[in-house]
């Protein structure tokens, strides 16, 4: 029997209401992602991108339609269903950090593996490999407020992996940051795709793009474009460094 795809949609619809008037942001986007694929998400501002990411993680209630994860209908979860399946399955990035404020940089990246039932050796290791990888193991017991906004997207982003889950959500995550940052945060989106990490990023940038296995493109809330990225193409991977080089 084959695996349950990560993320399955059937026709979700997302309105909301402004006054009596009725906004559609999210008009039957059909999905299905397997297990291991990166797909990025791309389309002009309002477009319904974010909205769709958060669907998928139970931050946003779906007006109508199924969602699944991991082959179990998610849509129709209770708040506390859903904090749980986001505690052990899903990460999530976002363009503006999230951190805990009086929190250790640390205790950011340790926390959620704690909550998905780590021990605080296995959480520990998994901390200092993260932010190892992202440059920051000497910020580890720093606050999140002394660091740079660059510094604090890559601790959101080693957050969102330490509980490893089976489905990474990305909204935006190079959206303010320079250069080298975005180049350290798109090195470990690779390094972790390549060992099998399931990605939907949502993106304005070509560049983070081109790590993508595939580019879904959305228009008014619709599906118009769902193509895979030759490998030719993408952002080489023959090394986490190489990801430098990405084609814009």
């Amino acid at each position: 029997m084959s695996e349950d795809p990560v993320v399955k949609t059937v026709n979700p619809v997302k309105i909301y209401q402004n006054g009596d008037v009725p906004v559609p942001a999210v008009r039957g986007v059909d999905l299905q992602v397997e297990a291991g694929e990166f797909v990025a998400v791309m389309g002009p501002s309002g477009s319904g991108k974010s909205t769709l990411v958060h669907m998928l993680g139970g931050l946003d209630q779906r007006t109508s339609g199924e969602i699944w994860i991991s082959g179990k209908r998610a849509d129709t979860l209770s708040e506390s269903k859903w904090a749980l399946l986001r505690r052990r399955g899903v990460g999530f990035v976002f363009q503006f950090f999230n951190l805990i404020g009086n929190m250790t940089v640390a205790d950011n990246v340790e926390l959620p593996a704690l909550l998905a039932g780590a021990s605080p050796r296995e959480a520990r290791q998994r901390r200092e490999f993260l932010l190892g990888e992202l440059g920051l193991a000497a910020r580890a017991d720093d606050p999140p407020a002394r660091l740079a906004g660059g510094e604090q997207q890559r601790v959101a982003l080693a957050r969102a992996l330490a509980h490893e889950p089976s489905l990474l959500l990305a909204d935006e995550p190079t959206g303010n940051l320079d250069t080298r940052n975005t180049r350290d945060v798109l090195r470990l989106l690779s390094q972790v795709h390549k060992k099998g990490q399931t990605i939907i990023m949502v993106t304005h940038d070509h560049r983070a793009a081109s790590c993508a296995d595939r580019v879904i493109s959305l228009l008014d809330g619709q599906i118009v474009d769902d193509a895979p990225i030759p490998a030719a193409r993408r952002g080489p991977r023959r090394n986490a460094g190489d990801v430098i080089e990405l084609r814009g």
